[in-house]
């Protein structure tokens, strides 16, 4: 049997220094939102000739003023602009001024719009935490020993800040060398991260709550026999959920890139803080 519980402090020092990484990263670089949460206009065209490099796309449109340009190279033969602006008649200055190119895509988002959004995703996500809270608390509401119900929700709601902040933390770093940006499929991921892993947590906890009535140890004892004969579920299920995002991830459209490997970080950290880390926080509630 594995002892994971009784090294709880090797994994608390490991969370800690990943939650203070993402931290600092939030801190120093924030996160690249996209059009979704700004306000302006993505356009993806596809050449039908040689592609210009990005440098000669730039001048082409330097005679339009186009306000934040980004140009962005994808695949072999498309090109996707970034910019402020969000009116049809700039539009189609900005197609004209490409030449001979096809319009695979083009969506614009006002800023209000964009403010907007950006509210209703905190909203979204606090409301779930909350409804997360308040079920794991009625679930476990006949466990009254060693430990009250409501501190399995609390070392439930622990791990789950602990995975958004390294999620949000890694996409910090990515928004910062790699351009990517944080847009509404980047919520839809989060909110299911924060499913997927309280669902994890749980299987562990329920686990706990029936072997703490049939059993002779002491609660660290209970609770490590209970991960124990959990992780394998636990990882093998991870396992086969990661193999297929990142086939998505590889062979998937450009799209749905951002959700998909915010799901991929998400699921491998959820998986992490169900057994390394919201046992051992609620074995710590116990002993405090």
């Amino acid at each position: 049997m594995y002892k994971i519980i009784q090294k709880k402090k090797i994994w608390f020092i490991i969370s800690g220094l990943l939650v203070a990484s993402s931290i600092v990263f939030l801190s120093i670089w924030g996160l690249n939102f996209g059009i979704d949460f700004t306000g302006g206009s993505l356009l993806e065209v596809k050449f039908d000739e040689n592609r210009p490099t990005v440098i000669e796309t730039q001048d082409r449109l330097s005679s339009l003023n186009l306000d934040s340009l980004i140009v962005q190279p994808v695949g072999e033969k498309n090109m996707i602009l970034r910019f402020q602006d969000t009116n049809e008649e700039k539009h189609q200055e900005v197609l004209v001024a490409l030449g001979n190119v096809e319009e695979m895509r083009f969506d614009s988002v006002g800023p209000s719009i964009g403010a907007e959004l950006k509210r209703r995703s905190v909203y979204a996500v606090i409301a779930v935490l909350v409804a997360i809270i308040l079920y794991i608390a009625w679930a476990f509401r006949k466990v009254s020993k060693p430990v009250a119900s409501w501190k399995y929700g609390l070392a439930a709601i622990v791990a789950l800040f602990h995975d958004i902040l390294i999620v949000l933390g890694t996409f910090a770093i990515l928004g910062r060398f790699f351009n990517i940006e944080i847009n509404t499929p980047f919520i839809a991921a989060i909110l299911t991260v924060l499913g997927y892993s309280v669902n994890d947590t749980i299987v562990v906890f329920d686990r706990a709550r029936e072997n703490l009535p049939k059993s002779d140890d002491n609660f660290e004892e209970t609770v490590n026999a209970s991960v124990n004969q959990t992780i394998t579920r636990s990882i093998n299920t991870s396992i086969t959920t990661l193999l297929v995002l990142i086939t998505i991830l590889i062979f998937g459209g450009e799209s749905i890139r951002d959700f998909v490997l915010a799901l991929s970080i998400g699921v491998f950290i959820g998986t992490y803080s169900s057994i390394f880390l919201a046992s051992p926080l609620l074995v710590s509630f116990e002993k405090k």
